[in-house]
């Protein structure tokens, strides 16, 4: 069996076969010749001490030592074209993987997405970064791949109890992601590259005898007892049914509208925590400066993150979504609103760091708006979204604040440059937030100084409003069954559903609710 080895190495050395090598002779006390082959198995940066290094996980095959059994591979697709059908609705992570692991097991997915194919986005994107329109159906949040192929890709989770992170990683490599995302600590595709790996997902998926309708919006449920099928409207406003084995809802944090079906169908949802907050955007050599002590980052050093969390007042208030060399983009999927997202390139190498600052929202926070019943913290959402536009000119510039101001509730004179297309007007962003969450974040900011010497300057931007953290609402399912309790054909998945939190995790739900499918359907 390969020996397995814990080696460091200076970042001039990452890319040096011959550095690794001798690193591995000599931890492992082996001549170099006994060495047959090496292997990288795990890499993440250590920037603890003086000069930040690489620790590498390395397997090692000696000399006339049988090679490790070849790992089977990571799906294996057939023809499921006159299998039964099972429906999806929305094509983001959770649908995706999920109709790949129902065509491995035999079942037909027929997804329908209320957005386009990727090519077809980037008009949507356009629209809303340079003219400030937001198309309801096709934006940041909606469309093939959903939320995370245009606005970042991070694949940071590696929660085992979710299921099998491996196999899903390796069908993104298997569909055109870099292999360094198997061996990263905190693996990233990129927003440049995601489109094209999504792309071709979608022809395995079609390839197999699966089905993919873009434009195809969940106008109704048919409904008598259990679902007997969907209503769709399709792009040019014809309605049809659609009837299947089950149906898999996997529509995302921000389908408001599909919430609003559920709950009109008698469908029961529940309430439950989300975050809300601003995002934080600073140069990034001066992030760089922070943690890696060097003015000048090495070439071999990706631009530098951070993770940051602290307790305000029996909440948390934390980092989230940080984006080192990125951009914040708008993310509205309704006009009248502004919400803000980051993303970063493969190569992030933006001059900008940015990253969700927010806080936690439990649902006794919620009690303003208990009118709205479950919808109540959709209510808060929509409240400081349409303020935080309200503030403006009707177009997509966002408010914002010179981080020292925010901090001392002042208007900014001026703004630093941003990687915002759209723009920035300065604005109070310490009257638009509700109280309890911009005093937390007040607090929370001063608590991050601490930790990071730098960090509170008035280089960074505070831009309104991160609100999309997750969704306020979950739709309940059986642990087991993966069905929600009181209709028998409903699948919640993924972000939409209330269980997953980012690309990797939806995409695993997804595949256990396949599986959850295929064994009611096939026994």
């Amino acid at each position: 069996m390969p020996t397995t080895l814990e080696i460091k190495l200076a970042p001039s050395q990452l890319h040096d076969a011959e550095a690794l090598r001798r690193a591995v002779s000599r931890k492992a006390r082996m001549a170099d010749d006994d060495i047959d082959a090496l292997s990288v198995t795990r890499r993440s940066i250590d920037a603890r001490g003086a000069s930040p290094v690489y620790r590498l996980r390395v397997e090692v095959i000696r000399k006339n030592e049988p090679p490790s059994p070849e790992a089977p591979p990571a799906f294996q697709l057939r023809d499921v074209a006159e299998a039964p059908a099972v429906a999806i609705v929305g094509c983001g992570p959770a649908g995706m993987f999920a109709a790949l692991q129902l065509i491995e097991l035999g079942l037909r997915p027929i997804i329908i997405e209320r957005g386009q194919d990727v090519r077809a986005r980037r008009r949507s994107l356009r629209a809303i970064q340079q003219f400030g329109e937001v198309d309801p159906n096709s934006n940041y949040c909606f469309g093939e791949g959903g939320a995370g192929t245009y606005s970042d890709g991070k694949l940071y989770t590696r929660s085992l109890k979710r299921g099998n992170y491996l196999k899903a990683l390796q069908t993104l490599v298997a569909h055109g992601a870099q292999e360094d995302i198997l061996i990263d600590a905190h693996p990233h595709i990129g927003s440049n590259k995601l489109p094209g790996v999504v792309a071709n997902m979608r022809e395995s998926i079609l390839t197999h005898g699966g089905e993919i309708r873009f434009g195809h919006l969940l106008a109704d449920l048919e409904m008598d007892g259990d679902i007997e099928a969907l209503i769709v409207r399709d792009e040019n406003g014809t309605e049809y049914r659609l009837h299947a084995e089950a149906y898999i809802l996997a529509t995302g944090h921000s389908a408001r509208d599909v919430y609003q079906l559920l709950h009109d169908r008698g469908i029961r949802l529940e309430a439950k925590p989300f975050a809300l907050g601003v995002r934080i955007e600073h140069p990034q050599p001066l992030i760089d400066g922070i943690q890696y002590g060097q003015s000048l980052r090495e070439e071999n050093l990706p631009a530098s993150s951070y993770k940051l969390v602290t307790q305000v007042k029996d909440r948390g208030v934390f980092s989230f979504c940080m984006c080192p060399g990125g951009l914040v983009v708008p993310a509205a999927t309704a006009p009248g609103e502004i919400v803000v997202n980051g993303m970063s390139l493969s190569r992030r190498d933006s001059p900008y760091a940015n990253s969700g600052t927010v806080v936690a929202v439990e649902v006794e926070d919620l009690a303003p708006y208990s009118s709205h019943g479950v919808f109540a913290g959709l209510a808060l959402q929509r409240t400081v979204e349409q303020a935080m536009f309200a503030s403006g000119d009707g177009t997509q510039r966002a408010p914002a604040q010179r981080l020292t101001d925010f901090v001392n509730r002042k208007v900014s004179a001026d703004l630093p440059d941003s990687s915002y297309i759209p723009g920035l007007h300065a604005a109070p962003l310490h009257d638009l937030l509700p109280a309890g969450i911009y005093e937390r974040l007040q607090q929370g900011v001063k608590d991050f100084s601490r930790k990071m010497k730098g960090y509170y300057t008035a280089e960074a931007n505070v831009i309104g409003t991160e609100s999309r953290t997750s969704s306020p609402v979950r739709i309940p399912r059986d642990r087991k069954t993966y069905r929600h309790p009181e209709v028998d054909s409903l699948y919640p998945c993924g972000e939409g559903a209330g269980f997953a939190g980012g690309i990797l995790s939806a995409a695993m739900d997804g595949q256990n609710v396949a599986r959850a499918v295929a064994e009611k359907v096939l026994g």
